[in-house]
């Protein structure tokens, strides 16, 4: 086999490999909601509720109320802090 099919082949086989079907993503994404006051200074998932950013990582201050990260159903409020609703 020359050495192009060869690495065509493996990088098929890689990506392949990671490829989930979209209805399993769908159902993991499901099971999770947003934790609002459990993140970490740079550390949140996406943007803050209150707009003072629009991306992750972007978190100033642990703990913030408006800023959150993603956690399986249920948890949220059992963490130290978490709320499913962010705050004021």
């Amino acid at each position: 086999m020359k050495k192009v099919n060869l690495a065509s082949f493996l990088a098929i086989a890689v990506a392949t490999t990671f490829m989930l079907p979209s209805d399993v993503i769908a159902n993991k994404i499901k099971d999770l909601e947003k934790c609002y006051g459990v993140a970490k200074a740079g550390k949140n998932d996406c943007a803050s509720s209150n707009g003072t950013h629009s991306c992750a990582a972007r978190a100033k201050k642990d703990g913030d109320k408006n800023e959150w990260l993603l956690v399986p159903k249920g948890l949220c409020n059992k963490l130290v802090g978490g709320s499913t609703v962010p705050g004021k």
